[in-house]
């Protein structure tokens, strides 16, 4: 198949620093061309993503309608030149739009809450059977059947070819906290939780200096940090990621949001790590609680939780994440489903 892959304009593909949705679209490339298929992409100027066609998006804001518009002209000689046999958009859905009545077959994937005003547009405006939608979790798309078109939840992948399951690790052994250090990730949960089962916790991520982000980092976080083995390492690479995870005892992220997927959640599942998290958005979807962790409504919930950890097989977890959230499993649905799109298109 000839196919034609789309990201948005913000970050290179692959990204130099952050970037989890570019990362995926870099390893699908790879992937589907190593099986034999000419992929094209269309991507922001400066992306290395080996491809057999590469089309620099000229507008690199997503939200700027006159980068739309540029960026919809491009996509349109994109899809002249290289001829696709099908369009997989990773980027605005607002790109697709000169392409909806036409023959090829259209696939949009949503990372985040689709928007139902702009699916249910698409949807009407759409040639019958050309335009599908996936979600990178069922959560995402149970929000978007309602407006209308076709749905199915493909998850994100985790790179497990690259993260080293551990099947055992100390007695003493820390706690994990791996994300974005702000409310909604729950890290002040995290440290009450180790606080009071006696644990030490290691926190990794990013933080805000600013705004309401950052009074939560000073007020709530930093006056713990360096007591009752309270420790902050800052941001972390991939292989120190590797490290981290796989050397912890648990994965502590108590989410207050309703996450759409979570790569980190399938991360540690790929180091044999259990995780410790809540049952919103799609973690019920990656972790099946007393199997690969426990999802907790309370942070008593999440003492209990620590006291039954040592119950859970590390190697159970790994299995988890090969199975369901890796390279290998995710694309293979991505190519079933391009298969059974450019058949249909071809009755």
């Amino acid at each position: 198949m000839r196919l034609l892959l789309t990201a948005d304009p913000e970050i290179e593909v692959p990204p130099r620093l952050y970037g989890g949705i570019e990362r995926i679209v870099d390893v699908l490339v790879r992937r589907l061309r190593a099986a034999g298929h000419q992929v094209g992409l269309v991507a922001r100027d400066g992306s290395t993503c080996p491809s057999d066609g590469f089309f620099p998006w000229p507008g690199r804001r997503s939200q700027s309608k006159g980068d739309t518009l540029l960026n919809s002209w491009t996509l349109l000689r994109a899809k002249r030149d290289f001829r696709p046999d099908l369009v997989h958009s990773f980027s605005r859905i607002a790109y697709l739009l000169p392409h909806l009545r036409g023959p090829t077959p259209l696939v949009m994937s949503f990372q985040r809450d689709p928007t139902p005003r702009t699916v249910g547009l698409a949807s009407k405006l759409a040639a019958p059977g050309m335009l599908t939608f996936t979600g990178c979790s069922e959560y995402i798309a149970r929000i978007g059947r309602p407006s209308g078109g076709e749905w199915c939840a493909i998850h994100n992948f985790a790179d497990t070819e690259n993260l080293h399951f551990r099947a055992d690790v100390p007695a003493d052994a820390p706690l994990v906290f791996l994300s974005r250090v702000e409310h909604i990730k729950g890290a002040h949960w995290a440290i009450e939780i180790a606080r009071r089962t006696g644990q030490r916790l290691i926190i990794a991520g990013n933080h805000s200096d600013t705004g309401p982000e950052g009074e939560y980092w000073r007020e709530q976080i930093v006056p713990e940090i360096g007591r009752d083995g309270i420790e902050y390492v800052g941001a972390v690479d991939d292989a120190q990621k590797d490290k981290l995870l796989g050397a912890a005892k648990a994965m502590v992220v108590p989410i207050r949001w309703d996450e759409p997927f979570g790569i980190v959640f399938a991360e540690s599942l790929a180091c044999g790590t259990p995780v410790i998290s809540c049952p919103t958005g799609a973690l019920p979807e990656i972790v099946r609680p007393g199997v690969e962790g426990f999802l907790i409504e309370s942070i008593e919930e999440g003492c209990e939780a620590i006291g039954k950890i040592g119950t859970i097989d590390r190697a159970a977890c790994r299995r988890r994440a090969v199975e369901h959230f890796s390279a290998d499993a995710v694309v293979t649905q991505y190519l079933d489903l391009y298969r059974r799109l450019v058949a249909r298109a071809a009755k």
